[in-house]
């Protein structure tokens, strides 16, 4: 495999694929305890969008997200350790330990929220480009969604809005193929594109393989070139495939709703050890540099994780606080 990004960019996609990587990894290790109560939609193997996308936004970028938003959160900079308190419940944690792991907040690093309702989200995401059409900033929203959320009609409504007013919205499609347990296949006609939905509604887009970091890449990098040169959205969709159960921890191969083969052959397409194999052994010095990022990894993990497990739980009076959030 060869990258035709600059090194020091493929080291920071590294670094960001195997953060997120590595803290799923984690929960996958620490859910079966049960000190981990609430339901979590884990990402793994969907690293590669959100972590290349993550090298062209800045905090003023705003983003939402949906039910699985571990990787959108860590990689729009939300704070590992308020994420990993939220999932154990404590007061500290980016929702006041109310929210879990399907509603992830952190306004600092630009990362408006996601929603456990299916396609929740698009309108909010939608409303933070309205704000900067407004107020003629160079800024974007980010609005990432599955391909379920596509069957829901606030997806064609928001579409539509955002065509007819120009609202420079980026709207990330992460095409993992089934929603919860139903194929694509069975959900919409054969031979139909997602992007092409958008495109018909007048909202310019396009489709990449969510597994090759250089089309990942290059098509951020157009598609956001576009928004702010004709302050307009943009529609991508990227196909990619999650490797563990709709949610929880395990592998759900059992069930018999997809085939094991083609799980296994997307599991040996990992773009993670594919660039990590390119970095250690084709650049000098580089496996020494990928030893240090993931010892750095594991260790702000470990301190996560050791942090929400030794706090205080959340008490009975506070369950009404925190209720709104109130923009000053």
């Amino acid at each position: 495999m060869v990258y035709s990004i600059d090194i020091k960019k493929l080291y920071k996609i590294f670094s960001m694929m195997h953060l997120i990587r590595a803290t799923e990894e984690r929960i996958v290790a620490e859910y079966p305890k049960q000190e981990i109560r609430c339901p979590t939609h884990l990402s793994i193997g969907q690293e590669a969008v959100p972590s290349v996308l993550s090298l062209f936004l800045d905090k003023k970028d705003l983003c939402v997200s949906t039910h699985r938003a571990h990787a959108h959160y860590i990689a729009k900079g939300g704070s590992l350790n308020d994420f990993v308190a939220e999932l154990y419940g404590k007061s500290f944690g980016c929702s006041k330990g109310k929210g879990g792991s399907m509603h992830l907040i952190d306004t600092k690093a630009g990362f408006m929220g996601s929603s456990a309702i299916v396609g929740n989200s698009i309108p909010v995401g939608l409303g933070l480009g309205y704000k900067f059409k407004n107020k003629k900033t160079k800024n974007i929203s980010i609005v990432f969604l599955g391909d379920g959320a596509t069957e829901e009609g606030v997806f064609y409504e928001s579409l539509n809005f955002a065509a007819v007013k120009s609202i420079p919205t980026l709207f990330v499609c992460e095409n993992n193929q089934y929603s919860v347990y139903s194929s694509l296949k069975v959900r919409q006609p054969d031979r139909r594109k997602i992007y092409k939905l958008a495109q018909s509604i007048g909202v310019k887009s396009s489709y990449c393989d969510g597994n090759n970091i250089d089309q990942i890449y290059k098509s951020f990098d157009n598609a956001i070139k576009y928004i702010k040169k004709f302050k307009k959205p943009y529609f991508l969709e990227f196909s990619n495939y999650r490797w563990r159960e709709h949610c929880g921890p395990n592998y759900d191969d059992d069930l018999n709703y997809r085939n094991k083969k083609i799980t296994n052959t997307m599991i040996s397409k990992d773009p993670l050890i594919k660039m990590k194999n390119f970095l250690s052994k084709k650049i000098n010095g580089g496996m020494l540099k990928i030893q240090r990022i993931e010892k750095n990894n594991y260790v702000s993990i470990d301190n996560a994780f050791t942090k929400a497990r030794r706090s205080e739980k959340n008490i009975k009076s506070q369950a009404y606080k925190n209720e709104y959030y109130k923009q000053i």
